[in-house]
């Protein structure tokens, strides 16, 4: 039997346990902050329960143009946080429960890599929170310890004024005005949800538009939404320094300016969680970014070690992480497996409205990189999104200039991460526009502007 260690409980952790206990390895899993890691219990769980919070209030109050009067509106932050960290114990505690239930031994601690070998075996050291340091043997090793919030030197957070996403929760009371610093995914999340829950909000973003590195056509409908409602951005503003003054805090700006609020949010990355895993005495080789080197079966340079998740810094989304894991094992124990495949991976940004997007880009497009042809159709055509009350959004369809197969796609619109579905289908499964075009939708439906557009590119086909 094999035996496997796998250090890191997150999405590409848990569920590379999960797939090793069904194929009757001994796998013995290594967490130190609980079931899920930081993916569920201060990442990714938490900042979508308190934009859920945050979304029923926009919807709220964008009813009045239904006829509804909802003016009234008010968040209770302390109900909201206690919420986000319920959900996300009841979500870690239901993890644990499916590994233990499966076979999986699960141990709350910390392990490292000791670097030493013995043929095709390696040691594990392992720190269990209440014991003494052991070592265990493993034919297979699996690194899945995620990544961390980057931090400033000039703009360290202190959980009271100045906070990272993983402090938010902690406030009793939502800030009265908030300088959210950084505008990729995380910063426009958490800007979008704060500015819906009634908070003024500032948004300083270093590059001269918001989501700097999804389709533009998108990040421009968004940051348009953004100042609609009252957000100020900041574009090719840089801060050097966020200062805590005690009664609020100031950031100063590469440029000179200094703003002020009552608090600031750094949403300026994530570093990859390697220090102490002892990966220079095991010789496991890190890119020229810190984080671990993987081939496409999460393979690193070391016989019978293996790395997934936001740890390799491949596509950092709990998605690709769990893929990542699965697929390690199932090489690692010899099973058929497909190489990991990034084109067919969806993404989303958890914005109001959201943004969706898979396979071919615009970049990709227009620098050459994959020959196609789009068509773009607005939302505001939408018989749906016309009931509804919202025009702020649309729908992108990339295929192949000749044969028509679908081969990327952008959705800005509410749930666009359902939305997105269909034309990740159609990558997946190398379906043409012609048959996406002849899927007969729901009237009214969100959906029927993707049938659209691919009945436009099937058109564009014939002549």
């Amino acid at each position: 039997m094999s035996r496997i260690v796998i250090i890191g409980g997150g999405p590409a952790g848990y569920e590379a346990a999960l797939v090793a206990a069904q194929l009757d390895a001994e796998v013995t899993l290594v967490e130190e902050t609980g079931a899920g890691g930081a993916c569920v219990l201060s990442d990714c769980v938490p900042s979508k329960s308190f934009i859920a919070s945050s979304t029923v209030r926009t919807a709220m109050l964008d009813a009045t143009q239904l006829g509804v009067n909802a003016s009234s509106i008010t968040v209770d932050a302390q109900l909201v946080h206690d919420r986000v960290k319920m959900l996300a114990l009841q979500q870690s505690g239901d993890i644990c429960n499916k590994l233990v239930k499966v076979g999986v031994e699960y141990i709350t601690g910390r392990a490292w890599l000791s670097g030493e070998t013995s043929g095709f075996s390696h040691t594990v050291r392992v720190r269990p929170l209440d014991g003494e340091v052991y070592d265990m043997d493993a034919d297979v090793v699996l690194l899945a310890t995620g990544a961390t919030p980057r931090i400033l030197p000039t703009a360290r957070p202190d959980g009271e004024r100045v906070l990272s996403w993983r402090q938010v929760y902690d406030l009793e009371e939502l800030p009265e005005r908030l300088i959210v610093v950084g505008s990729g995914v995380t910063g426009a999340e958490f800007a979008s949800a704060y500015q819906a829950m009634g908070v003024d909000v500032t948004l300083v973003s270093s590059r001269d538009h918001v989501l700097p590195h999804e389709d533009p056509d998108a990040a421009r409908v968004i940051e348009s939404v953004f100042r609609d409602r009252g957000m100020t951005v900041l574009p090719n503003a840089r801060a050097e320094r966020v200062t805590n003054t005690g009664e609020g805090v100031t950031a100063e700006l590469a440029d000179g300016r200094v703003i002020e609020a009552s608090h600031a949010l750094m949403t300026v990355g994530s570093i990859p969680n390697t220090a102490d895993l002892g990966l220079d005495a095991a010789g496991v080789r890190l890119n020229d970014w810190g984080f671990i080197e993987t081939d496409r079966v999460s393979r690193t340079n070391v016989p019978g070690i293996y790395a997934a998740g936001d740890v390799t810094g491949t596509q950092m989304l709990a998605s690709v992480a769990a893929m990542q894991g699965r697929i390690a094992i199932w090489h690692a124990l010899g099973e058929p497996v497909k190489p990991l495949q990034l084109k067919t991976v969806a993404a989303n940004v958890f914005t109001d409205p959201e943004l969706a997007t898979v396979g071919a880009t615009q970049d990709d497009v227009d620098t050459g990189r994959v020959p196609a042809r789009a068509v773009m159709l607005p939302l505001e055509g939408n018989a749906r999104a016309k009931m509804s009350g919202f025009s702020d959004g649309f729908v992108k369809v990339f295929c192949r200039p000749a044969s028509g197969l679908v081969v990327g796609g952008v959705v800005v619109a509410p749930k666009a991460s359902e939305l997105i579905l269909p034309i990740s289908l159609a990558i997946q499964h190398h379906l043409t526009v012609e048959q996406l075009a002849q899927t007969v939708t729901i009237y009214p439906s969100l959906s029927g502007s993707l049938a659209e557009a691919a009945r436009q590119l099937m058109q564009h086909e014939f002549e």
